[in-house]
């Protein structure tokens, strides 16, 4: 019955985002992002992102470039927790993250193939993608009754609306070139409560960017860790080389 759960949340999820990603992106207040200051050394906001992922994501969504069991090398877990915890369909652990929901099931329900999440954050950018999952608001004129502060008219409702709670839009009248009074949309703010607090909320958003961009780029967490003894390398190499100039030039006047 979790399971069962877990992937129909992961379905919803999954199809509504694919509305989302397939528009071009229209921001409503100009452009401004939030930082995410996501930390890619933080393997368990990973491993939290990931179930993320595989729950509200994996159900229409892809990544195609990222294998469960490069999952259980990275983020320091067995491939018993990986098959328990992050596996939901008839999967192996050596295959890749391939969504449950086939072609045909995608072109009836959304009228494309959802795009594959393996280089969203590369694409969107991290703090898009922050800023995107946290300023969605109730609209009924929208045919799905949700909008986005950040991507107008999105074809996608909040589909963490539970966790986060109910926001509505915040207008002020403003006045255009020719004189004409227009609603500019300036913030937002909570109509219920959802089962987190804003601060968890946000947490759990950022968790979930910060294994889009692990997806992204999964060498990353390597290279910063190769990097920290390849400087170490570098400064004895060129203290010791110090040292040897000093003892050649000693009796040089």
């Amino acid at each position: 019955m979790t399971h069962w759960i877990a992937k129909s949340k992961a379905r919803l999820g999954g199809v509504l985002i694919a509305l989302t990603f397939s528009g071009a992106a229209v921001s409503a207040s100009g452009g401004a992002v939030d930082q995410a200051q996501t930390d890619m050394g933080n393997v368990a906001a990973i491993q939290r992102g990931a179930k993320l992922f595989v729950n509200y994501c994996q159900g229409c969504h892809s990544a195609q470039y990222m294998r469960y069991s490069r999952l259980s090398e990275d983020l320091d877990m067995t491939a018993e927790q990986v098959e328990q915890n992050l596996i939901f369909n008839d999967a192996k652990i050596g295959e890749v993250m391939l969504t449950s929901m086939d072609n045909a099931d995608q072109q009836a329900w959304l009228g494309a193939k959802a795009p594959d999440l393996s280089l969203i954050s590369r694409s969107r950018g991290v703090d898009w993608l922050y800023t995107y999952m946290r300023q969605f608001y109730i609209d009924p004129s929208r045919p799905l009754g949700w909008n986005n502060k950040l991507f107008a008219n999105v074809s996608m409702p909040n589909v963490l609306w539970e966790l986060q709670g109910v926001q509505k839009p915040i207008y002020e009248t403003h006045t255009d070139e020719n004189g004409n009074e227009i609603q500019v949309l300036t913030g937002l703010e909570p109509v219920s409560e959802g089962a987190l607090s804003p601060a968890e909320f946000d947490q759990t958003v950022l968790d979930l960017v910060t294994y889009l961009e692990y997806l992204g780029e999964p060498a990353k967490l390597h290279r910063e860790s190769l990097g920290v003894w390849v400087l170490l390398y570098l400064s004895l190499f060129t203290f010791l080389a110090y040292l040897l100039k000093v003892e050649f030039w000693r009796d040089v006047k």
